[in-house]
């Protein structure tokens, strides 16, 4: 007889409870940005659940790491605003452009978990998140890395022990890069802006446990 939750059953009832929260916040009087600031969170969140979940590692492919789970922003596709994805880069590319590559919307299995691609899912795609895009659907002017993620190219991955790691998995080469583990003592900073003001969510090193931050730099609990 089954008597406890494993690890990673709990991650995931906490991931997918974070996500409902997002999807469920009421959309009249409320603070946009701060609604932007939850959703990417959870999301964040769920990035980690799938990495620990789907470990890469493939003794018969020796660049199996660069196909880590990992969300990424872009300033546009197209005509979408400040999108985000969730995907794993199995062609190694260094962008979502391949079937199987994006993480499904838990919450509606018809979607997937990007608000738009380039080349691959673009406006008017069916299977497009479009919450997921920040611009239009939050009003977010810029998206930006900070902390131990500064100057790396818009995303952050996960490997298969949750741990955050830094750049673009593709131009890895090697599975642990000494510069690409975020250390616990710098953090990344995602910060959000629009013209509410702007938002910080903190990712830390080692465990990647993710929140909002406050005016004092303190995390809220959401």
């Amino acid at each position: 007889m089954r008597k406890a939750f494993t690890l990673l059953e709990l991650v995931f009832v906490i991931v997918v409870i974070g996500i409902l929260a997002a999807a469920i916040i009421p959309r009249v009087n409320t603070d946009r940005l701060h609604e932007a600031a939850i959703q990417v969170v959870s999301h964040i969140r769920y990035t980690q659940h799938l990495a620990m979940n789907d470990d890469k590692y493939d003794d018969t492919n020796q660049s199996w790491y660069k196909g880590r789970w990992q969300f990424q922003y872009n300033t546009n596709v197209g005509t979408i605003q400040w999108p985000y994805t969730i995907y794993s880069d199995i062609s190694h590319t260094g962008n979502a452009n391949a079937n199987g590559e994006i993480a499904v919307n838990p919450l509606n299995k018809s979607k997937l978990l990007t608000g738009g691609a380039a080349g691959f899912i673009i406006a008017g795609n069916s299977r497009r998140t479009e919450k997921m895009a920040l611009g239009d659907t939050y009003g977010i002017s810029n998206m930006n890395l900070s902390g131990g993620c500064a100057g790396v190219a818009q995303r952050i991955s996960f490997d298969h022990m949750g741990r955050p790691m830094r750049g673009n998995p593709s131009s890895l080469v090697s599975a642990y890069e000494t510069t690409r583990l975020i250390p616990s003592n710098n953090p990344c900073i995602l910060t959000l802006t629009s013209s509410e003001g702007n938002v910080s969510i903190r990712i830390e090193g080692e465990t990647g446990y993710t929140c909002i931050l406050d005016s004092a730099g303190n995390c809220l609990v959401n």
